[in-house]
């Protein structure tokens, strides 16, 4: 038989999906005989993974696409697996990345009218007002396929709106009966109708005028987040940096937007309670891909900074309350707009003297920077510091590895003391819901299987990735990845947004409020036990290098996952 559900798959192969993260249920029969038909008359679908939890399955096609920069399926079952996929989610809609949700729906028949009607007592429990509202807030569109003659459509529909700038998630759902409709013909569907729509650039005179206003300043600079999510605009930053002598400021970066071996590198920004000297002292500022470029209650630009921004979604639409005293703000492609704007520069008459003049004060800050970076690292203690361990990782970083970072608080730590230098080196979730970087390892090995991927997490980030579902994925599908936790034995990050806005208050003497994981479990053997990976606990500086070039050695040549549980000094 020909039906929706095989139009369905059909439709998923046109698009280029290569893996279905699927958690499935009594929903997906039709889907289920589809993919077995599929397989015994040799027709090509995507590949079936199977997902034990939600969160894993949108966290692996997170991954894949931060790497490959295609959107993949996520297979989940009716209402229930949609509230199961949870901070996931969130943390595709914030980090701006493409993924087809798909959730079957209670049956909508109870008599037997149609094949698919309800034969279980759950369909009437999952039978929901709304559904796809419990998501809606978080996609960037949402449907219910109502028949398989247009499911096609549909499924492409959805597919050309995510990977549209902004890109972001999108949901389907249909119901059993629906997913069961046979159909009379296979439905032809020319992809070239269904192309993402192009790149936006700059107004014709934007460009002009923001390359004089950099070019007149004597401290330009440039402060970015998630540039870098589009490797062709990397290239295009450094040659604007360099002609004009910029530098560049990350602000809670999520990708490598600047090499961070270049000079006019300065440094990143997080949650610092200090005013950032670098934003101080521009007196002209670029803004580009960013969602939070700084905190004004606690650090801003000096006032009469000129300051302009570009980015897809230049009024964060879908965050209530948002404003930065932009003198122009522009909706444009950021690789689009930087070509632009090299362009006008490579056109203008520029001020050499002062150009080399803008270099050199920032190479001196680079050098600088450094050289307080160098002497973090040093051992110090018999306990491992999260910045010695870092230097430590890096040794083992070379151009063909992937590093997923979930620190936390040591997010900076990570960013800084690794150093990356290469676009797609290196990502962040681009969300705030914890758990993502356990998946996301699974789905960067498949999207690039002959990249070294390290997953590196906090304690409290780790339990949040369900490590015993990543873990088995990992060792079934043959995705071996080194996963080391920063192990401050609790949740750090609470406790210093609370001491940040009572300093001197009762939580600041207390012993104990509640963020401790006292005594911790054994981290590492979880994975050993779900997965078989390489298991070790790490207590002692002087044995971090040992410890890493063996679960190096294990992940690259036997081919099998390591997680090292480093202790750190305690929260």
């Amino acid at each position: 038989m020909y039906t929706a559900s095989t139009a369905f798959l059909e439709a998923l192969t046109e698009a280029g999906v290569a893996y279905i993260f699927a958690n499935l249920g009594s929903d997906h029969p039709a889907l289920i005989e589809a993919i077995a038909e599929a397989k015994v008359s040799g027709r090509k679908i995507p590949s079936m993974v199977t997902c034990p939890n939600e969160m894993v399955a949108m966290s692996c096609a997170h991954g894949f696409a931060q790497v490959s920069g295609k959107p993949q399926a996520v297979l989940v079952h009716v209402e229930c697996g949609t509230q199961a996929l949870g901070g996931a989610i969130h943390n595709a809609a914030k980090g701006r990345v493409p993924v087809l949700v798909f959730a079957g729906a209670s049956p909508f028949t109870q008599e037997g009218e149609l094949r698919g009607s309800r034969n279980e007592f759950i369909h009437w429990l999952q039978d929901v007002p709304d559904q796809r509202g419990i998501v809606r807030g978080y996609m960037k569109y949402d449907n219910e396929i109502r028949t398989g003659r247009n499911i096609k459509q549909i499924v492409h529909r959805a597919l050309q709106i995510a990977e549209s700038a902004p890109k972001g998630p999108v949901y389907l759902m249909a119901a059993r009966e629906v997913l069961e409709e046979e159909l009379a013909a296979p439905v032809t569907i020319d992809m070239a109708h269904w192309r993402p729509v192009a790149p936006m650039a700059l107004p014709p005179a934007a460009a002009e005028a923001i390359v004089a206003a950099l070019a007149r300043a004597k401290h330009p600079l440039v402060v970015t987040s998630y540039l870098g999510r589009n490797p062709a605009a990397v290239g295009e930053l450094v040659r604007l940096c360099e002609r004009l002598g910029i530098g560049v400021l990350e602000a809670a970066p999520s990708a490598m937007n600047f090499p961070h071996d270049n000079p006019l590198y300065q440094a990143s920004q997080w949650n610092e309670q200090r005013q950032n000297p670098l934003l101080d002292a521009a007196d002209a500022i670029l803004v580009i891909d960013s969602d939070v470029p700084w905190i004004p209650s606690v650090n801003r630009p000096r006032d009469g900074a000129k300051i302009f921004h570009i980015d897809i979604d230049p009024l964060k639409e879908d965050t209530p309350l948002w404003y930065i005293p932009a003198t122009q703000a522009f909706r444009a492609d950021a690789a689009t707009a930087l070509s632009q704007l090299n362009a006008a520069a490579s056109g203008a008459k520029l001020d050499a003297e002062a150009a080399e003049m803008r270099r050199r004060h920032f190479s001196d800050l680079n050098r600088k920077r450094a050289c307080e970076l160098a002497a973090l690292e040093k051992p110090n203690g018999d306990m491992p510091s999260p910045e010695y361990l870092t230097a430590c990782i890096r040794k083992h970083v070379d151009e063909d590895t992937i590093a997923l970072n979930e620190g936390i608080t040591s997010y900076r730590t990570i960013f800084d003391h690794l150093g990356m230098r290469r676009p797609g080196s290196i990502f962040a979730s681009g969300g705030s819901s914890l758990g993502w970087s356990g998946g996301a390892a699974i789905g960067a090995k498949l999207a690039a299987p002959e990249k070294t991927v390290m997953s590196l997490t906090g304690d409290g980030s780790y339990m949040f990735s369900i490590p015993s579902t990543v873990h088995w994925m990992a060792r079934q599908l043959g995705t071996p990845f080194l996963q080391v936790v920063y192990n401050n034995r609790g949740w750090k990050a609470p406790k210093y947004a609370t001491l940040a806005v009572h300093p001197d208050g009762h939580a600041s003497r207390a012993n104990d409020i509640g963020v401790a994981f006292d005594p911790p479990p054994d981290y590492a053997a979880i994975a050993a036990a779900a997965g078989g990976a390489f298991a070790r606990k790490v207590e002692r500086a002087e044995d971090v290098e040992d410890a890493l070039a063996q679960a190096m050695h294990i992940v690259r040549n036997e081919k099998r996952a390591a997680v090292l549980d480093v202790w750190l000094p305690h929260l």
